[in-house]
């Protein structure tokens, strides 16, 4: 079989179409490249709907936590507490049982006990919590200056927050909020080992890498690969969010404009 064959077979597997059966031996780099490589339309797609929804979830987290209003300020605190003070692996687990719990009790709830759904929403509310703190720190730090030269335009409410509030927050989040969106990326390989169940068992990518290290009893190909793959992941993204960032800063004088760093966090 041709590489361009097995492009052609195991390319777009892990969405189900395709070859339905995995190679059994005589295993070549091309398969692996090729079936590691479809895993990870699912480590994006997670990623992906993760970080766009969490965003907004976060932003009312940041303002709730900051809000004077004890309604408002506590409930924001206690779910940015509880998702970041707990691990995400024990959040797959306990989402998993929700989801099975609620499934008995209403139909509705049936799509929610897979990966493809239930697995997404924990890792909504966990991004969700993670930048909401962040979001929160640069409410803070938003220069009082700016808030009083938009009472001086007479801007005021909504119009302020939209205008002037929420685009500095943004500014000044916005490098860790990068490094936030990359570990989010990362952390998409604990939906293997979680217990939510991936349609007929298609998988993502550390699913097929570690089908091959366990079928060739060899780990330094396919881990090697899988990183490559987040490797470039990770490029995508940090080019995406440094074009947002250049133009989140596009105001300012050259040397006054923040840089992105990356940062990896090592304990989550």
């Amino acid at each position: 079989m041709t590489c361009l064959q097995t492009i052609q077979d195991y390319g777009l597997r892990s969405l189900g179409i395709g070859e339905r059966l995995l190679p059994r031996d005589n295993f070549t780099l091309c398969d692996q490249f090729t079936l590691i490589g479809s895993g990870m339309l699912w480590n994006v797609y997670f990623g992906t709907l993760a970080l766009i929804t969490g965003f907004f979830l976060a932003t009312a987290l940041g303002l709730g936590k900051a809000s004077p209003n004890p309604l408002l300020r506590k409930p924001s605190e206690w779910f940015i507490f509880i998702f970041r003070g707990s691990p995400l692996f024990i959040q797959f687990f306990f989402g998993y049982f929700l989801f099975l719990t609620l499934k008995q009790q209403a139909a509705f709830f049936d799509p929610f006990s897979a990966a493809w759904l239930g697995a997404l929403v924990v890792l909504f509310c966990n991004t969700a919590a993670y930048t909401g703190e962040i979001f929160y720190g640069a409410l803070l730090s938003v220069p009082k200056g700016d808030i009083e030269a938009a009472d001086a335009y007479g801007l005021s409410g909504w119009k302020r927050f939209r205008r002037v509030i929420w685009p500095t927050m943004l500014r000044l989040a916005w490098p860790a909020y990068t490094n936030e969106a990359i570990f989010l990326f990362h952390a998409t390989t604990l939906v293997f080992f979680s217990g939510f169940p991936a349609v007929q068992q298609k998988g993502d990518a550390l699913y097929y890498a570690s089908y091959f290290a366990d079928k060739t009893f060899n780990p330094f190909v396919p881990y090697p690969i899988l990183a490559g793959y987040f490797i470039l992941l990770t490029l995508v993204v940090i080019t995406l969010f440094g074009l947002i960032n250049k133009r989140l800063n596009r105001h300012l004088p050259q040397e006054r404009r923040q840089k992105l760093r990356l940062r990896p966090n090592l304990i989550r």
